[in-house]
């Protein structure tokens, strides 16, 4: 986004996680509304991971092995 024409928009990336908490690469960034960030990822592109992805496996395991 061109940051001259006035448009209401965030220069940092905003990580979307499986629990559907969001947050934003930017620190002061107030909004996160997905139209405002150029750049959306799954958490689990993160680099390094992310501790929720590991919990939702850990969960469908367990919810798998009460199934069976």
């Amino acid at each position: 986004m061109n940051c001259t024409r006035g448009l209401d928009h965030c220069h940092g990336t905003l990580i979307v996680h499986t629990t559907e908490f969001t947050e934003c690469t930017e620190l002061m960034c107030e909004n996160l509304d997905g139209s405002r960030h150029l750049a959306i990822v799954d958490c689990s592109a993160v680099d390094g991971g992310c501790d929720c992805v590991s919990v939702l496996d850990v969960e469908i395991h367990e919810h798998h092995d009460n199934v069976a």
